[in-house]
């Protein structure tokens, strides 16, 4: 069908993408990728769940195709530190592997954040209807380091290849957004470079930071 629907959105000047990618098969994306009858018209692809695990081959594949992740998954809706955590290897695992957009769905939920068809869910804000007080859960914390200190048409900076953890971004107004992550149990001196520049700060143990280096 992409070959009737391109044209057509071609001459309205819309794009067109593929998704929603949950497979973690790359075939399948370049099956219509390749096929000369559809790939022209492709200009982006979103991927979530297991489409994570095809996204490296296909951005390796096809470096200049726009690449979104479109779901954040959703947890189990403990909201807890152990899935801020994994939540961090998420944004690491699709930043590093191109996507220019990252998607958290649930801004807020009821405690529990149970669904209709009963999954309890994370969210970055727990409300609780009850007492008529909210949380700020430790998502959205995570999130903010990124959507605070990172600005709308930011750059991402590839770094050394034994990079661990560490995530950074030049802003349109030239100023460099570092997001570090220690996992370790223990307070950690983490050395950074950038151009001639070398700082080494200590991070607190199993902790998220940004550093915001202006020019």
């Amino acid at each position: 069908f992409i070959s009737y629907l391109g044209p057509e959105m071609d001459k309205l000047g819309v794009s067109v993408f593929m998704g929603t990618v949950e497979k973690g098969n790359p075939k399948l994306v370049d099956s219509v990728l390749n096929a000369a009858e559809s790939g022209k018209y492709i200009k982006g692809a979103g991927f979530q769940w297991d489409g994570k695990l095809a996204i490296p081959t296909i951005h390796a594949e096809h470096p200049a195709l726009t690449v979104y992740q479109t779901e954040h998954e959703c947890g189990n809706g403990l909201n807890d530190w152990a899935y801020a955590k994994y939540s961090w290897t998420l944004l690491d695992h699709y930043l590093k592997n191109g996507v220019t957009a990252y998607q958290y769905w649930n801004l807020s939920l009821p405690v529990g954040g149970k669904s209709t068809w009963g999954w309890y869910q994370n969210s970055l804000i727990t409300v609780d209807q009850t007492n008529k007080t909210y949380t700020w859960n430790n998502e959205y914390y995570l999130m903010k380091h990124f959507s605070h200190y990172v600005q709308p048409g930011a750059a991402y900076l590839k770094g050394s290849p034994d990079e661990k953890n560490v995530i950074a971004f030049e802003n349109p107004d030239k100023s460099i957004a570092v997001i570090v992550y220690n996992d370790s149990n223990a307070d950690k001196t983490i050395r950074i470079k950038i151009g001639d520049h070398t700082i080494a700060p200590l991070f607190k143990a199993e902790s998220f930071n940004t550093l915001l280096f202006k020019r």
